[in-house]
């Protein structure tokens, strides 16, 4: 890592690169899997009094105008020569942490669907601005052999906070955890962002240097990868169906009262830090693999997590229905404790990826595309279909056999994918050889 040789010969400025890229992005993901995924189903369905299938909508539409405002935020950022640019990129954050500071406020306060509508559209362009804007602060702050150790380090921050501190998952809850914590962010960012010192002018254009360094990802030197290259297309399907197999399984578990008290809502801290602990122990493997090993590997790692996790999670409802008496004891802790291993490894991926298929003159649009696309997309949409699946009474046995399909699918598809992809090499030097 060059960390280490930094911190070794205490050139403290690039270190102070890393510390604010993972405060900020582990902030912004605690905001996104906290406050928006599970406090606004929390605000539309028990304040707003909507039906499941309503927010559902709802939540779709959050994702397409987000994936709207993220595609022309990201190429305008590319064109106008902003992801370069270090302060433009602070101002933008800045603006849209004020946003989210407002909307945040005044969630609880929402009572009608037409209110609730009009916060939908204005998230959608925060969020829609501030995650390309985020991701390409990755090539002026964080050197491209230690990408997959800084991605490790926010996925295990951000997850083991979330999962550790005993929080109701309530939209009230949630709001006044999230203004008490933006308003220190918002005070920095000011900072940073439009004071006009001598000594932090000097520190900003230090740091908006380094992009002349770490810009080029590290699956960029032996060729440009463009948005319609099938090296950048294949990662983001990929992607895709991770982010929407976690939803779609996790949504369905956490509005399970057997499940979810035994688990992430345990009354038992001893139970809560098990799962946070897995969380970082998956987020340390998942980064070693990476940047140490193909993308292939980590996404087949992935899949057979996340297959293996709903394989167990099937088996142990039926069994609970052949035999009820064995399952009143209880439902084991191991079951969301590799869920929570699994979805380490795709979020740790997810935080590197895009920025080692970008340069400079790429990551605005590659980060929109590839966050919009594959996460916020992906997301939602199994966001709106699990709770579909939960209004037309589906139940939670083939709600999750669905998963599970899903996730068996991905996992041999891939496999089979890689196996073809290498027959057809070693035909290519096969054939190459004897000419």
């Amino acid at each position: 890592m060059e960390l280490t040789a930094h911190i070794r010969e205490r050139r403290w400025l690039p270190v102070a690169g890393y510390g604010l890229f993972v405060a900020l992005m582990v902030a912004g993901y605690y905001y996104n899997i906290t406050f928006v995924q599970l406090g606004l189903i929390d605000l539309g369905t028990r304040l707003v009094g909507m039906s499941e299938t309503a927010v559902s909508m709802w939540m779709a539409a959050l994702a397409l105008v987000t994936l709207v405002v993220a595609v022309v935020t990201g190429v305008t950022m590319d064109r106008r020569g902003w992801s370069t640019d270090l302060r433009t990129k602070l101002r933008l954050l800045f603006g849209v942490v004020c946003l989210q500071f407002a909307l945040t406020f005044v969630a609880p306060m929402i009572r009608t669907v037409p209110a609730f509508g009009a916060w939908i559209v204005l998230a959608s362009i925060g969020l829609g601005v501030g995650f390309p804007v985020s991701f390409s602060l990755a090539i002026d702050l964080v050197p491209v052999p230690d990408r997959g150790y800084v991605a490790a380090a926010i996925t295990a921050i951000a997850y083991f906070f979330a999962n550790a501190i005993p929080l109701d998952w309530s939209v009230d809850v949630f709001s006044q955890v999230m203004v008490a914590a933006m308003v220190p962010g918002i005070v920095v960012l000011a900072g940073v962002s439009f004071v006009r010192v001598d000594s932090l002018d000097a520190i900003l254009d230090a740091l908006g240097e380094q992009h002349e360094r770490y810009g080029t990802g590290r699956f960029c030197h032996s060729e440009q990868i463009r948005a319609r290259s099938v090296a950048f297309v294949v990662p983001v399907v990929l992607m895709f169906g991770v982010f929407f197999i976690d939803s779609l399984g996790f949504l369905r578990i956490i509005d399970t009262p057997s499940l979810l008290l035994s688990s992430w809502q345990s009354p038992e801290f001893s139970t809560r830090l098990f799962i946070a602990v897995a969380h970082v122990v998956g987020a340390v493997m998942a980064g070693v693999i990476y940047a140490n090993y193909s993308i292939s590997r980590i996404f087949l790692w992935t899949f057979a997590l996340f297959a293996l996790t709903h394989v167990m999670y099937t088996s142990d409802l039926r069994i609970a229905q052949l035999f009820p008496a064995v399952a009143s004891g209880g439902t084991s802790p191991l079951n969301p404790a590799l869920y929570a291993v699994a979805v380490s490894f795709y979020t740790t991926l997810n935080f590197a990826l895009w920025p080692d298929l970008s340069t400079p003159e790429t990551i605005g649009t590659h980060s929109a595309i590839g966050v919009g696309v594959a996460g916020w997309l992906a997301t939602f949409s199994s966001t709106a279909l699990a709770l579909y699946f939960q209004e037309s009474e589906l139940t939670l046995l083939s709600h999750l056999n669905v998963v599970q399909a899903l996730s068996l699918l991905l996992l041999f598809g891939l496999a089979v994918g890689l196996y073809a992809k290498r027959m057809v090499t070693l035909a290519r030097e096969n054939s190459g050889a004897g000419v």
